[in-house]
């Protein structure tokens, strides 16, 4: 992979669906706006376990979800009686 600043809409056509870790991610707030690409994959557990390694270089990383998540997930709340 290059290591060249891919803009976030950029990372939806070239990953779509997939996890991507991303070295000296630019964040607005909590969005990501972009970043270098280390890894990426369909897999979040395999972005963590095997981009681990690719993250030495760089100062802060970040992975993010190159497509859209389910915005409608149900979340159980338990009441402790």
């Amino acid at each position: 992979m290059e290591n060249s600043f891919i803009g976030f809409d950029e990372l939806k056509k070239l990953y779509p669906n997939e996890w991507v870790l991303l070295g000296n991610p630019q964040m607005k707030n909590t969005s990501v706006l972009g970043g270098i690409v280390l890894f990426h994959s369909k897999d979040k557990k395999e972005v963590c376990y095997i981009g681990r390694d690719k993250t030495a270089n760089y100062s802060t990383v970040t992975i993010a979800f190159a497509g859209d998540l389910k915005q409608h997930r149900k979340i159980g709340i338990l009441k402790r009686l």
